[in-house]
C-alpha cells in the first residue's frame, strides 16, 4: 500500500472527521478539528493514499520540550498496515529533535496500542483511574524520553 504523511489542511477534514466517529465514542467535531488546523502548539498529519484517500491521522500537541500524543486513528479499512506506526514514528523523530519527552494515554483494555507503543519505545509510567468514564476503564499513562532539549 502506498500513501505518505503529509501535514493535515482543510482537504482533509471531512474523511479525517469520519474516521473520527468509527474510531472513537466521544468523536470530536468537523468544527473541533478545524481549530486545530489553527493552533500553533498543534501538529496534525494524515497518511494519505495516492487517491487522495486519508488512512489515519495523528495529533502531537507540544509545550516547549513536553508533547502529548492526542489522538492517531486509523480508519479500520486500514489498521495492521503499518500506517499507525508511521505516523508514530514520524512524531517520535520530531520528538528526538525537539522534545525531552512524548506522553500518551491508552486504555487498559486496547492491548494493539500498547504492543505498538511498546515496541516504539513507550514505557508504561502510572494510571489514570476511572479516565474512560463511559466504559468505567482506567488509561494507562505512558512516555518515551529523549533526552534534554530545553
Amino acid at each position: 500500500m502506498n500513501y505518505q504523511l503529509v501535514p493535515m489542511d482543510k482537504s482533509h477534514l471531512s474523511q479525517v472527521a469520519a474516521i473520527e466517529r468509527e474510531c472513537f465514542s466521544h468523536p470530536w467535531s468537523e468544527a473541533l478539528l478545524e481549530q486545530e488546523l489553527y493552533n500553533d502548539t498543534i501538529s496534525l498529519v494524515v497518511a494519505e493514499g495516492e487517491d487522495g484517500t486519508v488512512l489515519g491521522y495523528g495529533e502531537v500537541r507540544a509545550i516547549l520540550d513536553e508533547g502529548t500524543l492526542e489522538k492517531i486513528a486509523v480508519a479500520p479499512a486500514y489498521r495492521r498496515q503499518g500506517v499507525a506506526e508511521a505516523i508514530l514514528s514520524a512524531y517520535i523523530r520530531f520528538g528526538q529533535a525537539h522534545l525531552a519527552f512524548l506522553t500518551l494515554e491508552v486504555r487498559e483494555s486496547n492491548s494493539p496500542a500498547i504492543a505498538l507503543y511498546e515496541k516504539l519505545g513507550f514505557q508504561v509510567v502510572g494510571r489514570r483511574k476511572n479516565y474512560y468514564r463511559e466504559l468505567n476503564e482506567d488509561a494507562l499513562l505512558m512516555t518515551v524520553e529523549f533526552g534534554d532539549h530545553a
